[in-house]
């Protein structure tokens, strides 16, 4: 089952609060500390693009083209309990799950697909209005994707026309390359492309109000750093949320383990 683990020297210490500097009083992002629960087995050879749970299960969408599905996986064993491949032509990314519909995007193609929670059969398609598609979270009401730049993308999920974007920025500026979003406690905790980092990032403002800095993680669980291994441990991608039992889990692309983590939830 499940190991527990120790993370890193501050896992107990509470998150520091933000700082002001200047006259424009420009906040510095608080640090959170983060501590690792448990792990649990994950495909190595999925190219994580979109993470979900729900109702006990996890939804995760893989990218590569000719390679990409959406499947329901098992929490403790990693087992594929089900999946839907995507025709070759369309590189997966993003997904979020509202109404007992799974939302899912694509790469470069600007269609995104819906499809039936229980069966992941595919009932329709939706245009989006980006270049790219990347991570999907939702907030109850609307469906909630960003495009590799700073911006957060509010669509209605039927009609799914864009209702306003959300612009994120922290305190030296706009903050590019945003992923895998996800609600907690009314905050977008989200990926960076490249990082290491988690993201908590005001629904109102915009503004990154917090980081988490995972870049000691790797190495504590036995993941192996990024190599030239195409087929080897990626990036950082993907983050879902257990909100009836408060907890957070995270992976990465080919990664093979799946964390739990406590931030400041």
């Amino acid at each position: 089952m499940a190991l527990i683990l120790a993370s890193c020297n501050n896992e107990n210490k509470p998150a520091v609060p933000p700082t002001v500097i200047d006259s424009n009083a420009v906040a510095i992002p608080a640090t959170i500390p983060y501590s690792i629960i448990n792990e649990y087995p994950h495909d190595p050879t999925a190219f994580t693009e979109g993470l979900e749970y729900k109702d006990g299960f996890l939804y995760e969408s893989t990218g590569q083209y000719g390679h990409s599905d959406i499947r329901k996986v098992e929490l403790k064993t990693g087992k594929v309990l089900l999946s839907a491949n995507m025709e070759p032509q369309y590189f997966g990314e993003g997904l979020t799950i509202l109404n007992g519909k799974i939302y899912q995007l694509t790469y470069r193609e600007g269609k995104g697909f819906v499809y039936d929670l229980a069966t992941l059969k595919k009932e329709t398609t939706f245009i989006f209005n980006a270049p790219e598609g990347w991570g999907m979270a939702n907030n109850g009401a609307q469906l909630i994707y960003d495009d590799g730049s700073n911006v957060f993308h509010f669509i209605d999920p039927v009609s799914f026309k864009e209702i306003k974007q959300l612009k994120v920025t922290d305190e030296h500026g706009p903050v590019y390359e945003i992923n895998e979003p996800e609600l907690v406690h009314g905050y977008i905790y989200a990926n960076q492309w490249k990082t290491d980092l988690i993201l908590k990032i005001d629904t109102l403002t915009g503004h990154v109000v917090a980081r988490a800095d995972l870049s000691g993680l790797r190495q504590s669980v036995g993941i192996a750093p990024i190599s030239r291994n195409p087929h080897g441990p990626d990036v950082m991608n993907g983050i879902a949320y257990d909100a009836i039992n408060n907890r957070i889990f995270i992976t990465g692309k080919n990664w093979p383990k799946l964390l739990e983590i406590k931030l400041d939830n």
